[in-house]
């Protein structure tokens, strides 16, 4: 089975070659790292953790784990992963200077996943959100190491499509020691995959566990200062956007309501930073971009176009509305907890199967707008421009929502943090550093 599932995997990477030289940015960052070519790691006698995320949204979520790893096993030394190069920036940005090594997550070869595994040679490996690497597991295990998944997520999406090879999962998933997930929901079908139920555990989520620092608070205020964010003209945020997310909510506030309020777009991919450019620069609108220098334009621009990575953040708490993109289309939505930490009026599409449990818990909350399905682009416009002045004419309502949203944030249980440590201590604990 493995041997088909590296020719499976082969020919999808021959198949993807040609987006490596179209699309060098995001494709080829890390390249070299991930056909298993590392800078040498040089070992000390302590133990290593491999905490390895996908892209932004992990790497952010990963913030409470990482902060209390090295508290809670100080004998060991913690090195991150990432697949993404967003993730990569992220990564390197706010763990530079807690993480032993960051890098790229190797190619799911057997050459690339040993010359990874023999440089950094782990004694513990996590996996966060269900990050199932059948030939990386297999090869972490010859060697001797743990491998756990962690704020594991598994959607019914996921899991039908992971259901298909429901043989063969089952095999990978009897190399995985434990899996510390996030609902009932998901270690479930984490079971019914064919993982045994004694190895699985409901943990909770961890982005529940999200709190400002410091460095966000600061950036925070500098956006307020440069952007001359007032409540005069209410900020509505677009983030985490997706073609052709953009063009509904520039055609939802066309008209009046532009003249009553600021937008600020937060495009979830980097690559399409220019080409929301080009959009905004038809549009008719003012604009200004994050990353130019500041000028007299910022705090009058109808919009902000935050073209830079991990700072979305910090922009929330500037916000009266905020819209969480991935959504109005048929992509899964991205997750709405960051703003909910903030206490902050949200509006989501109907596309949000990534976070269905989350999304509905807040409905039944009433923590969150959802727009209903809309048969065409139109009427996807429409909504979200009823929605938005429906907001922005009552604050009463704006607050209501973001007490409830602030209130699901405080009020769920916010243990996971302490529940995924406990769920894999065992696999440390009998480590003993030379």
């Amino acid at each position: 089975m493995y041997l088909l599932y590296s020719i499976a995997y082969s020919l999808a990477f021959f198949l993807m070659l040609p987006l490596f030289f179209v699309r060098k940015e995001k494709y080829a960052s890390g390249f070299s790292q991930r056909l298993g070519r590392y800078p040498e790691f040089v070992h000390d006698g302590r133990p290593v953790i491999w905490l390895h995320c996908v892209s932004v949204g992990e790497t952010n979520a990963a913030r409470p784990l990482v902060d209390r790893l090295p508290i809670e096993f100080p004998q060991h030394r913690l090195i991150f992963s990432t697949t993404t190069k967003t993730g990569q920036e992220l990564a390197q940005k706010l763990y530079g200077s807690t993480a032993d090594a960051i890098f790229y997550f190797p190619f799911d070869w057997k050459f690339s996943v040993r010359r990874a595994l023999e440089n950094f040679n782990p004694s513990v490996v996590l996996l966060m959100e269900t990050e199932i690497w059948p030939r990386f597991i297999r090869e972490a295990k010859r060697i001797g190491a743990e491998v756990a998944i962690v704020n594991g997520r598994l959607s019914e999406r996921s899991f039908e499509r992971y259901r298909r090879l429901q043989s063969f999962i089952q095999t990978v998933l009897a190399s995985i020691d434990t899996a510390q997930m996030q609902g009932e929901a998901d270690a479930k079908r984490i079971v019914e995959l064919g993982m045994a139920a004694d190895k699985v555990a409901t943990t909770g989520n961890l982005k529940f566990e999200q709190t400002s620092v410091g460095t966000d608070r600061d950036l925070c205020e500098s956006f307020r200062i440069r952007f001359g964010i007032s409540s005069e003209k209410p900020l509505i945020i677009a983030a985490s956007t997706h073609e052709p997310e953009e063009r509904y909510i520039l055609e939802a506030l066309d008209g009046e309501l532009s003249h009553s309020c600021r937008l600020m777009i937060a495009p979830r991919h980097p690559e399409r930073f220019d080409a929301v450019d080009k959009l905004l620069s038809d549009s008719g609108y003012s604009f200004v971009r994050r990353s130019d220098a500041p000028s007299g334009s910022d705090k009058t621009a109808d919009i902000i176009l935050l073209d830079t990575i991990g700072e979305l953040r910090a922009a929330y708490p500037l916000a009266e509305i905020v819209f969480v993109g991935g959504s109005l289309i048929p992509h899964g939505g991205q997750s709405v907890l960051e703003p909910a930490a903030e206490g902050k009026a949200i509006v989501t599409g109907p596309y949000t199967a990534n976070f269905d449990a989350v999304v509905e818990k807040f409905l039944d909350n009433d923590a969150i707008i959802q727009t209903p399905l809309a048969p065409d682009d139109a009427q996807i416009s429409e909504r979200l421009y009823e929605d938005f002045t429906s907001l922005l004419e009552n604050e009463g309502r704006r607050r209501i929502l973001g007490v409830n949203a602030r209130r699901m944030m405080i009020g769920s249980d916010r243990q996971a943090t302490a529940r995924t440590i406990e769920g894999i201590k065992y696999l440390l604990e009998d480590d003993n550093p030379e």
